[in-house]
């Protein structure tokens, strides 16, 4: 299973990057869009679901970094295969997490291929197929698990 690392530490990365440009699309809306006389960023709800989605999207980023450091200097495939693999499902949960919560923030416009939110529909609807490619979330915390021998 260690065979994969190069491909799961890539999804690792573009998964941090889906993630966060969910966060960047739906904080510039929130910004602009107007609701009830104010920003949607103004309303309690708006701010909480920008603020968790930060909170995920900062600690996938510091995964991605631990990551690229220890493969840098030439951890043990084994072992750095481990954390790649519990990574790359922390990661993709944290997409999907942003995706869902940006696609709150835009409401109906989230839904049309063109617009606003386009970028966050699609990163929405690519959101299963990164999480099954490099091997689904089951098979990598049973592959990591016996691995790390937890």
């Amino acid at each position: 299973m260690i065979n994969f690392n190069q491909e799961r530490m890539g999804g690792v990365i573009a998964g941090t990057r889906f993630a966060r440009d969910c966060l960047t699309d739906a904080s510039k809306y929130a910004a602009v869009r107007r609701t009830f006389g104010k920003t949607l960023r103004q309303h309690q709800v708006i701010r909480v679901k920008l603020a968790e989605m930060a909170r995920t999207v900062e600690s996938c980023q510091a995964l991605v970094e631990q990551l690229a450091c220890a493969l840098s200097v030439g951890t043990d495939p084994r072992v750095i295969g481990a954390r790649i693999m519990l990574a790359k499902v922390h990661v993709t949960r944290a997409m999907e997490m942003c995706a869902r919560e940006a696609s709150q923030v835009f409401g109906g416009n989230c839904y049309l291929r063109h617009g606003v939110g386009e970028r966050v529909e699609r990163i929405y609807r690519e959101v299963r197929v990164m999480a099954i490619g490099g091997g689904s979330e089951e098979i990598l915390l049973d592959s990591a698990a016996r691995l790390s021998k937890l």
